[in-house]
């Protein structure tokens, strides 16, 4: 009996001191608003490590880091919020400033035109997106077929005919779009350097040739994964592999 009334206690005195997540979003805007960058990032921290995510939480966090001098977090941060929310313009103009304060200069492998259509129109829509869309098109699809077999109409089954096979068309259009969006998401494997300085090996394993250094907040694609090793590539293609607590995964 006394043991179940230390624990109830013990719960009283935990329900009662503890604050919901609102309130440290809450009290983390306030401290940050005041200057204590520190004291808003454990703020937002508590709110991540309550299971609670959003494009504004990462957008603040991502301040917060900044303000601090520690650009890798704040990047991190600032990509974690676009992940969330592409268009949130103020995450990709302060991750632009974050990303001048990096030391790694990589110039892009330019786009083809192929590469520019996925990135701009399929990747953007979530591949369930795309699977609804496909939904929608079979059944309208088979609407207009319903509608050429019942027509008395020569020009209208000629309407509804045409119009079945071009709308089967977009079906199967977005369909493969949406499973090009699928591949692309699980495949799609982001994350950002953390420590200050990082050798890239040719092979897994400490005693292999490096082949170069990247440094804190740079951004990288993970490939593979070998033990404790990842596979990475660069902006401008070149490949290598690095130790796993280097980085930190953008998507989990």
């Amino acid at each position: 009996m006394k043991q179940f009334i230390l624990f109830f206690f013990f719960l009283a005195t935990q329900l009662l001191w503890s604050q919901s997540p609102s309130q440290s979003f809450e009290q983390g805007n306030t401290a940050y608003r005041n200057g204590k960058f520190d004291e808003a990032i454990n703020q937002y921290l508590l709110v991540e490590k309550a299971g609670f995510n959003s494009a504004d939480l990462y957008f603040n966090m991502g301040n917060a880091f900044y303000k601090s001098n520690k650009i890798a977090p704040s990047i991190y941060y600032y990509e974690k919020a676009l992940l969330l929310d592409q268009n949130h313009i103020d995450a990709r103009n302060n991750l632009a400033f974050a990303q001048r304060m990096t030391i790694d200069v990589i110039e892009p492998m330019p786009k083809t035109f192929f590469q520019k259509i996925n990135e701009t129109i399929i990747y953007p829509i979530s591949y369930n997106a795309w699977a609804w869309i496909s939904v929608i098109l079979a059944f309208v699809s088979a609407g207009f077929f319903i509608a050429y077999y019942f027509s008395d109409y020569s020009r209208n089954k000629r309407l509804f005919f045409v119009s079945t096979f071009v709308i089967l068309g977009l079906f199967l259009l977005a369909l493969s779009m949406g499973i090009k969006a699928r591949h692309h998401f699980i495949n799609d494997q982001p994350a950002i350097i953390f420590n200050q300085q990082v050798s890239v090996k040719s092979e897994p394993g400490t005693g292999n040739s490096e082949l170069f250094v990247l440094h804190e907040g740079t951004k990288v694609q993970v490939v593979n994964q070998e033990n404790q090793w990842l596979k990475i590539r660069i902006a401008d293609g070149k490949t290598g592999w690095i130790l796993k607590d280097k980085v930190k995964l953008l998507k989990y």
